[in-house]
């Protein structure tokens, strides 16, 4: 049987509750599939600042990176916004991306047709939307050094290597090899000397894809494009800070943030977790949207452990649950026929995916 260890790193807020529920729907494809999980939980984030002083101790590092995929919920909260920096929930999560090498994001953007009316753009505009952003992830300004807060100054400096442009670059094409032929480079390379060095970077890594069409944008125009006519694109490749903008606004296509779940992949390790933020405030109450954490389950099982069939059996329950008119609260006032609390919806998704 084939068997993988899954590192599981709930966090804080909503996230114990909504990673329990992928738990559920991952024991239930993993039966019908014939492999097994085994499961080993982290502290990471608040939870782990309150019990080692350290958003991210070392034995979360070290048990990430021995597992076969870590499985990831939400972190953070005002109960640790007055830490300082370096012991806030967040610095915890961007260490381990830098720990694990996970430079590429990936987050795909679906717009459900049972859906379309939870958006605030035209049905004409966003049916059929099927666009994936990939964004480079522990590069770009976020990391970059020199960065200092001064009395009465601040600054931060934006680096890219060519390496590490060409690797993001590799996994944005191999990727519309698979869906339909054409990636959009995203960059400022009318201003930015970074961005010049990332168009001709891009332009290099696509001779050998000769089969991928490929268009260059401005940020700022593609942020325009992106609510006027989101169907024109594929893959959308772009850097970390121009990317965690533009992520953030295509998931808005889809009307919730609580459907739309995320990869953060490198040459070995893979973390797979929900685009949203850990909702404390809606925490312990069961009311919660599991999808995007299930959905994130899905994109763990196709892309880190190659068990396409499983992911697939995942695909498929979330589509049939809302055809037929299963919603938690957040999305209660688009054709919902049924309110489902956050365990409901996970045991629905689990036995859809279960039957052949």
């Amino acid at each position: 049987m084939r068997k993988y260890k899954i590192a599981v790193i709930k966090g804080d807020g909503i996230g114990p509750e909504i990673v329990d529920e992928a738990i559920k729907v991952l024991d239930a494809v993993s039966v019908k599939e014939g492999f097994e999980l085994s499961y080993k939980e982290y502290l990471m984030g608040g939870a782990a600042y309150d019990v080692f002083g350290d958003p991210l101790p070392e034995e979360t590092v070290e048990g990430a990176k021995n597992a076969d995929a870590i499985l990831f919920g939400a972190i953070g909260g005002e109960k640790w916004d007055s830490l300082p920096r370096d012991k806030r929930p967040e610095t915890g999560l961007l260490k381990l991306r830098k720990a694990l090498g996970v430079y590429a994001n990936l987050r795909p953007v679906t717009v459900y047709d049972e859906l379309i009316n939870a958006s605030t753009l035209k049905p004409e505009v966003i049916k059929g939307v099927d666009l994936l952003v990939v964004r480079e992830l522990i590069g770009g300004i976020y990391f970059g050094q020199p960065r200092a807060f001064e009395e009465d100054r601040a600054y931060n400096t934006m680096v890219y290597t060519k390496a590490e442009i060409e690797r993001i670059a590799k996994i944005a094409f191999e990727i519309a090899q698979k869906r339909r032929l054409k990636v959009t480079s995203v960059d400022k390379a009318n201003v930015l000397e970074v961005s010049q060095l990332w168009r001709e970077t891009v332009e290099e890594v696509a001779k050998d894809y000769p089969e991928v069409t490929l268009e260059h944008m401005y940020v700022d125009n593609a942020a325009m494009q992106l609510v006027r006519d989101p169907k024109q694109f594929d893959v959308i490749l772009t850097g970390n800070i121009f990317g965690d903008i533009l992520s953030d606004e295509a998931s808005m296509l889809s009307g919730s943030i609580g459907l739309l779940p995320s990869a953060s992949v490198g040459d070995k390790h893979g973390l797979y977790e929900p685009i949203h933020g850990s909702a404390p405030d809606i925490a312990g109450q069961g009311i919660a949207n599991p999808i995007a954490t299930i959905a994130s389950a899905s994109m763990m099982l196709r892309y880190q452990v190659g068990e396409d069939k499983a992911a697939d059996r995942i695909d498929r329950a979330i589509k049939r649950v809302l055809k037929e008119g299963y919603r938690t609260k957040d999305l209660s006032g688009f054709d919902a026929k049924e309110i489902v609390t956050t365990n409901e919806m996970g045991s629905l998704i689990a036995q859809y995916a279960s039957e052949d």
